[in-house]
């Protein structure tokens, strides 16, 4: 067991600092104050001294959620197991499902669930103890407070974000920079001083509490506060007379204080378990008694420094090496982004209405505030146009916006000791300062609001998921004893290498994909006649492949054409919402044929929709065991089907040669379908009638020459729309 999580902890490591480094990189790529290599250089410095100066959070493992004195070793030994075993169990469930995740929630509500299996187990096994006084073995007021802790979080950062934002943005407006000039060092001052006082009462707490200064600040502490204000802005006030950046400079120190406070407090989620089974191993060898009881795991010990460094360097490896440290920074960059364009999450009920309870708000306001105070405060939150924008997710006062107030909310919580945890803060604070900068506009507002619901439901559910995942692995090495310890152990193994391949097949298709510069319009058009092309031939193939897997019951080719037709109406979607921005690139000479590229665009996506239309209903009929078609139906779909192929393998001739002299004839041939289809659909009524077919294979079979019509009907619009693309293109 306790070599498993010695591994396991390794890789919780690389797994932590993956899921994490969007709580200390965000603001600073996402405002691109600095080259990325830049950033996680100073991010790596805070991991360092972060790591090396963590001490103090280890007793969560060993003592945070239950009372170590009432367990054995092999108890504990259980316990710390069940913990590293289920949370592989978790992440490679919420992997699977795209779900979120909390390494601090999991590794808090692993800990609980374990505790509790294991001391039913004990209470059960020990006829003089009732299940009553379970409560004596787990510490119930800590789990409760951390969830308190949790809803206090997403509440209060978001508020904090929106209000900072909101007046930083009236001070300041878009084109912050004379302003700047005047009373940047000041407002950075306040932002400094959180920052400073953020990374010593944070990030060193465990090195520092002991020494003059940190109980004399903790004495004085408004008086500290207003001296560290008053040197910090004299301080930038000098360094802004030499011209230097130092809203960069203010962000990179925020990225420094909020590494080291992730290396300093978050290292026991990834390392405090497998170092609180160390721990226990060396007591129960010290005393040469397996079956000594572990109240030793309440006491204070100090961490092996040595250790701490190595955790500390194999994630700043991590940190440099994996691609997905940066690109897990893409949902928070998504939903806060000042641009407009696909939202990468979808509407629902709860968010319209969040949305229109919002606009209704906005009415009363617009009543009672005199229009000359709407119309000051409206004109500070004008956005720049596209060619006049920094370049990032949003600008430098936004970052620090961000990176001040989590500083802020961090350090409060961990001076009154409130258990927030960072990612909590960091994410809400983003949120709640891209709604206040009004980049949830009326066009992406639904969407966003969407994915933060999304994203904050998935922090309460891991701590239901982790609680009962641990709890079953728990029940179950205690009931199998070795046996279960061997079989769960190999099943996590599998799921680690499983997850693993599947990460490695995905990074190497996404390197075997040609990187795609930025194109002017003639490229982009270029582009499109392709995709024209190879969008028809999937058609082709995904239509007549439906057909026979239909005609064979064939489940396993269906789902593969679900897939496959889904990929493709994704794909044409993608392309409708980058119409505009290659409109706009278009020039005088270039309207025409961006007028038929707009028809291109919306018919190839038009018969992407009937084909999934098609695929779905038919995979749908199979998967449910539903009646086959019957032998009269097979041959009026194969007849059509023979049709469609021929007009299908017209049209991408045609494309692929662009020679468009027998566009007539495609139309001929979809005229003759069209009543090949009418005469199809008559003799279906007419079985209908007589009660020859089931009412679901009847629907279904309507469901595809209609949908089949509709496909063709689009697919001649796209020829003839292409065709005079083409021509004005030349032109």
């Amino acid at each position: 067991m306790l070599a498993v999580m010695a591994v396991l902890a390794i890789t919780g490591l690389f797994i932590g600092v993956m899921n994490d480094a969007a709580n200390f990189l965000n603001s600073a790529i996402g405002s691109k104050a600095a080259p990325v290599k830049v950033i996680m250089a100073v991010a790596s410095i805070g991991i360092v001294v972060g790591a090396v100066t963590s001490s103090g959070m280890m007793e969560v493992a060993r003592s945070g959620m239950f009372t170590p004195a009432c367990f054995s070793f092999r108890d504990v030994m259980i316990l710390y197991a069940s913990v590293m075993l289920a949370n592989i169990i978790l992440l490679d469930v919420y992997n699977t499902m795209g779900l979120p995740t909390s390494t601090t929630v999991a590794l808090v509500f692993c800990l609980l669930g374990a505790a509790v299996a294991v001391s039913i187990m004990v209470i059960t096994q020990n006829d003089s103890i009732s299940l009553v006084e379970i409560g004596n073995y787990i510490n119930t007021t800590r789990a409760m407070a951390i969830l308190a802790g949790i809803l206090l979080s997403v509440i209060l950062s978001f508020t904090c974000g929106t209000l900072v934002m909101y007046i930083s943005r009236t001070i300041f407006s878009f084109r912050y920079h004379r302003i700047f000039n005047r009373l940047g060092a000041f407002w950075c001052g306040i932002s400094f001083t959180a920052i400073v006082y953020f990374a010593i009462f944070k990030g060193l707490k465990g090195v520092m509490a002991d020494t003059e200064l940190f109980r004399w600040v903790d004495a004085h502490l408004n008086l500290a506060l207003v001296s560290l204000w008053v040197l910090c802005s004299i301080f930038l006030f000098f360094l802004q007379r030499f011209k230097i950046n130092i809203l960069k400079l203010n962000i990179l120190a925020g990225t420094f204080s909020l590494a080291l406070a992730f290396a300093g407090n978050d290292l026991v989620n990834f390392i405090g378990v497998p170092v609180a089974g160390y721990d226990s191993y060396m007591m129960a060898s010290k005393a040469g008694d397996t079956s000594i009881m572990m109240g030793g795991l309440a006491t204070d010990v100090s961490a092996n420094v040595l250790l701490l460094l190595g955790a500390g360097v194999i994630m700043i490896i991590t940190l440099w090496t994996s691609k997905r440290a940066l690109s897990v920074s893409q949902t928070e960059l998504s939903l806060s982004s000042q641009n407009e364009g696909e939202e990468q999450y979808g509407s629902t009920a709860i968010s319209r209405a969040l949305v229109r309870a919002a606009m209704n708000i906005n009415s009363f306001y617009e009543h009672i505030v005199p229009q000359k105070i709407q119309d000051k405060l409206a004109c500070r939150f004008v956005n720049l146009p596209e060619e006049e924008r920094e370049g990032g997710s949003y600008d430098l006062i936004r970052a620090t916006v961000n990176l001040t107030t989590a500083s802020i909310l961090i350090s409060i919580a961990t001076m009154m000791k409130l258990p927030l945890s960072t990612t909590y803060v960091c994410f809400m604070v983003s949120m709640g300062s891209s709604l206040a900068d009004r980049a949830w506009g009326r066009e992406s507002a639904v969407y966003r609001i969407t994915g933060v619901m999304t994203v904050v439901s998935g922090w309460f559910v891991t701590g239901f998921g982790a609680f009962t995942i641990a709890f079953m692995v728990g029940l179950t090495l205690m009931y199998g004893g070795n046996i279960a310890i061997y079989a769960v152990s190999a099943l996590c193994a599998w799921l680690l290498i499983r997850s693993n391949l599947k990460k490695n097949k995905a990074a190497r298709e996404q390197a075997a994909q040609p990187v795609k510069a930025v194109k002017d319009t003639k490229g982009t058009i270029d582009e499109c006649i392709a995709e024209v092309c190879d969008t028809m031939s999937k058609v082709t193939r995904i239509y007549d492949r439906t057909l026979i897997a239909v005609f064979k019951e064939n489940r396993k080719v269906l789902r593969e054409m679900v897939q496959q037709s889904n990929e493709l109406f994704y794909l044409s979607r993608e392309r409708k919402y980058k119409e505009v921005p290659t409109l706009l690139r278009l020039k005088d000479n270039e309207i025409n044929s961006g007028h038929y590229y707009v028809q291109v665009v919306d018919y190839m996506n038009e018969i992407t929709k009937s084909l999934l239309h098609i695929t779905r209903p038919c995979f749908e009929h199979i998967d449910n065991n539903h009646e086959g078609m019957s032998k009269e139906q097979i041959e009026d779909l194969m007849k059509i089907s023979d049709d469609v192929e021929l007009i299908f393998s017209r049209i991408n001739l045609m494309l692929r040669h662009n020679d468009f002299s027998d566009i007539e004839e495609i139309l001929e041939l979809r005229d003759e379908l069209f009543d090949a289809i009418a005469e199809a659909i008559k003799h279906q009524l007419k079985r209908i009638q007589g009660k020859q077919t089931s009412t679901k294979a009847s629907i279904l079979y309507l469901t595809i020459l209609t949908e089949t019509k509709a496909m063709v009907l689009q697919s001649r619009n796209l020829v003839k729309s292409q065709h005079y693309f083409l021509e004005h293109k030349a032109e």
